[in-house]
């Protein structure tokens, strides 16, 4: 915190005047600011290995991040886009029945004229922008049959359901063109985090792409050591339950799965459809990660996972922000095979639980789907585990 000293009007002296303190700074200033100039550029200016490597990490999690923003208003401009064209439809529809009513309604006037009956004025009614006002006179009213005034009725309500059809529609595609505004917005972004992170490496030196991949090994074995640890921990509280359960067998010489016949159900249930979603990850590794894509031959992370466990019989919604509230949330030391492993404070990265600490997940651009530690970037970008079925 700043120090709240009176200022004092302290100085130098330059040929016996007193020079403010202010003026001195400045002249100060100004020197440093003369060899600023002067100096050579500094060999640190240039970002080290490691800020790289933190800014294209950086830089493909906001790519990834923008990229589930694309997903997500890609899935609302296909419906919107749905929409305007139902509606288009039924006022196309619509239309046709209006243009029938009115077509009975002129064949009405006809034979009244070929009659020599009193007609109404069909022309105006016809040119009328409210029919309704048109036939609110009475002595107009008094001279048609009961079958015409059923063809007036049917008309006006045709003409109301048709202009109001219509403004929906109007409204519809004012929307579904916002929408693809921000499509192409959100398509944008993520292609410029990716081409700021493929200009960064580019600009490395071979020695420097060495060091990187050195940080980076380093990194996947640290993620390895941790999943071993978790992969031990579960082992060994596995084997405490089995062996509470055997001792209880003992003691009361019945079954421990006594009174829990619907939770192994629910477990043998979930185990089944938790294989069927992993068969096909495992079938998936090798592809490339493209984001956007949701198969077959490509994938993004939650494109991933929504095609496994779509094998399995559950429809997961398609982005990572929808996915993480499908099924039920559980802590990472209860984690099980076929888990959604959901990843940064932005929910923007989601992997799928084979067991050992291991996903299967399609990690970033550039990169192949994979199986890889959880554990990948630290356990502190670890947001949740969600069972979804």
């Amino acid at each position: 915190m700043a120090s709240h000293r009176k200022w004092s009007p302290t100085g130098t002296r330059i040929a016996g005047i007193r020079t403010p303190a202010l003026a001195t700074a400045a002249l100060t200033s100004v020197a440093l600011l003369s060899q600023t100039a002067n100096a050579a550029p500094s060999a640190d200016s240039k970002p080290s290995i490691e800020e790289v490597e933190k800014k294209v990490d950086d830089l493909y999690h906001q790519a990834e991040a923008a990229t589930e923003k694309y997903n997500a208003t890609r899935e609302k401009t296909a419906q919107q886009r749905k929409r305007v064209d139902s509606l288009l439809d039924d006022v196309a529809q619509r239309t046709e029945k209006l243009n029938t009513a009115r077509d009975e309604l002129g064949s009405f006037a006809a034979a009244q004229y070929r009659t020599g009956a009193s007609a109404p004025d069909t022309a105006t009614l016809l040119l009328a922008d409210n029919p309704q006002d048109y036939f609110d006179q009475t002595q107009l009213m008094s001279r048609l049959t009961s079958r015409q005034k059923v063809a007036v009725d049917d008309y006006i309500t045709e003409q109301a359901a048709t202009t109001k059809k219509r403004a929906e529609a109007s409204q519809s595609l004012q929307t579904l063109t916002t929408t693809q505004s921000a499509l192409r917005t959100s398509k944008a972004d993520v292609q410029r985090k990716l081409a700021e992170a493929r200009d960064l490496l580019s600009k490395l030196t071979a020695d420097e792409k060495a060091r990187l991949a050195a940080i980076e090994k380093k990194k996947q074995e640290a993620a390895d050591r941790k999943a071993a640890e978790l992969a031990q921990q579960q082992a060994a509280a596995e084997k405490k339950a089995q062996e509470a359960a055997a001792r209880q067998q003992t003691t009361t010489g019945t079954t421990a799965t006594t009174g829990t016949t619907g939770s192994s159900a629910t477990d043998s249930s979930y185990t089944a459809k938790a294989d069927k979603a992993l068969a096909f990850a495992r079938a998936q590794v090798g592809k490339p990660y493209v984001w956007g894509a949701t198969g077959p031959g490509s994938y993004d992370c939650s494109g991933l996972t929504q095609a496994a466990w779509k094998t399995a019989g559950v429809d997961l919604p398609r982005t990572t922000w929808d996915q993480v509230n499908v099924g039920t949330t559980v802590p990472l030391s209860d984690i099980k095979p076929g888990d959604l492993v959901f990843f940064y404070d932005d929910i923007s990265h989601v992997g799928l639980y084979v067991g050992n600490g291991m996903m299967i997940h399609a990690p970033k651009p550039g990169a192949y789907v994979r199986e890889e530690s959880i554990f990948y970037g630290g356990e502190s970008i670890i947001h949740s585990v969600v069972r979804p079925a």
